[in-house]
């Protein structure tokens, strides 16, 4: 088994342990896993339900909601980081012609 691979289970039966511990069922842990997609992703949500210990589930779906929009706004910034210095890049190639 690669180490990306061993790295998403850890990740995935970490977070899953943390929901049973708090009393919400597996599949709950499942379908967090699946919806935050990466290790890293999975750990902060795993550091969130250790340290927050929410009694609801209604409060860890909407972190796991939160922490989704946050990383979906910083892929929006990357991209448009990347566009404003591709169209930097051509600006200042034109400047020079």
């Amino acid at each position: 088994m690669d180490y990306d691979k061993r790295k998403w289970i850890e990740a995935k039966e970490k977070l899953i342990k943390e929901i049973i511990a708090l009393g919400f069922p597996e599949e709950l842990g499942d379908a967090l896993a699946k919806n935050l997609g990466s290790p890293q992703v999975m750990y902060r949500m795993t550091v969130y339900l250790q340290n927050v210990k929410p009694k609801k589930v209604e409060m860890v779906v909407d972190e796991m909601l939160a922490i989704c929009s946050d990383i979906g706004r910083w892929k929006e910034k990357k991209v448009s980081e990347a566009a404003n210095a591709n169209y930097n890049e051509y600006l200042e190639s034109k400047r020079y012609e």
